[in-house]
């Protein structure tokens, strides 16, 4: 590939980088992309032994030596990982850093938006480090202003199954209604994807440096638009999958000129160092590869510095209402831990208790495709399991019979096919691989019914596997 690169890339990538860290990430475009992963600490499976290898600046991410077929691994359905490429992992790091400043002196939970987070790499990693720190007391808003991607990052949010995340669907300008409700905001804005040549060919087929002035612009809308969203003191984070100057520093230069931020950037590593390999630019990071294993990042992180006054307008819950008496008493059994419960036309989700506030206030205010955790439909006064509670970190898994199953059966499940009952008692319950739950079946006696969700399933052929007997381990 390396042959192939436009001049006009040439030249942006040696005034962003140098020319010796230039012709270092010229030569490793032409060599194939590493593969990474992450693993989600709330769902503990057991994983490959050769998975060791780590991602510097993640304590939970993994080099991988080679690709496997994930779509054939139940654990990945199941949300024991997200594959995210290392060098993006520099971003939750670089929030993991910054964290213990915006949290002090809260009393209230934290709040933080990801802006543009389709697929959901990103959103699952904050997720992780939030509530590490924060157990359940933060509301992570995850949105998606393109309606196909947004449905994307929803599916990819509900497996990896935290209930602190609301998955939306605005555009950035909508948020500044919700003047300075956001302690922390990141925006991973569209860019001319140069980061990304060796994983995408297309990106660079159409790159030109007009795309990348058309990118520059757009990307300083974006900041502008939802800056007024952004408390007084609270960080901005700014990233792309680039490497142009125009993209990356000018444009952080721009919001701390124009918006009125300061960068902090060259503070956020003075206690720990820069990671090996993370190249120090005039006003942020970049990641390069040939200096890092991964493909392309930029990062920085500035402080608003004035305005962001927080707004105080009404609560509203988007329709749905809160649920009381014996049927919310029978959902919070569903869960560990506190739950408020609510209903909707017999649809039944529940929200942490510590955060039902800022979900409430997010309701009515944007386009939320999903919060919290979908619980169910009460059907007859019987709950009907949604299939994101199986996969939720809360859902307390001994509230139904379940089975334990092998590889065969569990891929067989998940590419929709209908299990024989094996004896079991007639009802739900909850079928799982490798201690992790993947979604849940009808038991009616001389059939079962499969509840996992058509979008979800596997469409590759994967032979035909059925449930049997003697392949489950009944353990209630």
């Amino acid at each position: 590939m390396g042959g192939g690169l436009k001049e006009g890339f040439r030249k942006y990538l040696e005034e962003a980088i140098g020319h010796e860290n230039a012709l270092v990430a010229f030569s490793a475009l032409d060599r194939s992309a590493s593969v990474s992963v992450r693993l989600n600490p709330y769902k503990v499976p057991s994983l490959p032994e050769r998975w060791t290898r780590a991602v510097p600046w993640s304590r939970h991410g993994r080099f991988l030596d080679d690709r496997p077929s994930f779509t054939l691994d139940p654990l990945f359905h199941a949300g024991a990982y997200y594959v995210q490429d290392s060098s993006s992992m520099f971003v939750g790091h670089m929030f993991r850093q910054v964290l213990p400043g915006v949290m002090a002196g809260k009393s209230r939970p934290l709040r933080v938006l990801d802006l543009c987070a389709s697929p959901g790499g990103k959103t699952t990693d904050l997720a992780a480090s939030l509530r590490e720190v924060c157990g359940s007391s933060f509301v992570l808003v995850s949105n998606e202003v393109v309606s196909q991607r947004a449905s994307v990052l929803a599916s990819n949010a509900a497996v990896w199954g935290d209930p602190c995340v609301a998955v939306t669907s605005s555009d950035p300008s909508v948020f500044a209604s919700m003047a300075g409700w956001f302690d922390v905001i990141l925006a991973d804005v569209p860019c001319s994807g140069e980061g990304m040549f060796r994983k995408d060919t297309q990106a660079l087929q159409q790159w030109s440096e007009d795309n990348v002035k058309l990118c520059q612009a757009r990307q300083r809308r974006i900041a502008g638009d939802v800056w007024p969203a952004l408390a007084e003191g609270g960080v901005f984070i700014y990233s792309t999958c680039t490497f142009n100057r125009y993209e990356n520093d000018c444009n952080v230069q721009w919001i701390s000129g124009n918006l009125g931020a300061e960068n902090i950037s060259s503070k956020v590593f003075a206690g720990t160092g820069m990671p090996e390999g993370v190249l120090a630019t005039e006003s942020g990071f970049s990641l390069v590869p040939g200096l890092v294993e991964g493909e392309g990042q930029y990062c920085a992180a500035l402080v608003k510095t004035s305005g962001g006054a927080p707004s105080r307008t009404r609560e509203a819950r988007g329709g749905f209402s809160p649920l009381s008496g014996p049927m919310a008493s029978e959902v919070k059994e569903y869960f560990a831990g506190d739950v408020d419960v609510l209903l909707k036309d017999g649809f039944v989700k529940v929200h942490p208790a510590a955060v039902s506030g800022e979900m409430s206030h997010i309701a009515g205010r944007l386009n939320v495709l999903s919060s919290g955790c979908a619980a169910g439909e009460f059907k007859k006064n019987v709950l009907v399991p949604d299939p994101d509670l199986a996969l939720s970190i809360i859902f307390r898994r001994d509230t139904y019979p379940w089975a334990d199953v092998d590889l065969g059966t569990a891929l067989s499940y998940l590419h929709g096919d209908q299990p024989a009952p094996g004896g079991y008692p007639a009802g739900y319950m909850t079928v799982c691989y490798g201690g992790l739950p993947l979604g849940f079946v009808k038991n009616l006696g001389n059939r079962c019914n499969s509840l996992y969700p058509r979008s979800r399933r596997i469409r590759m052929d994967i032979g035909r596997n059925i449930f049997r007997t003697d392949q489950l381990q009944n353990k209630k």
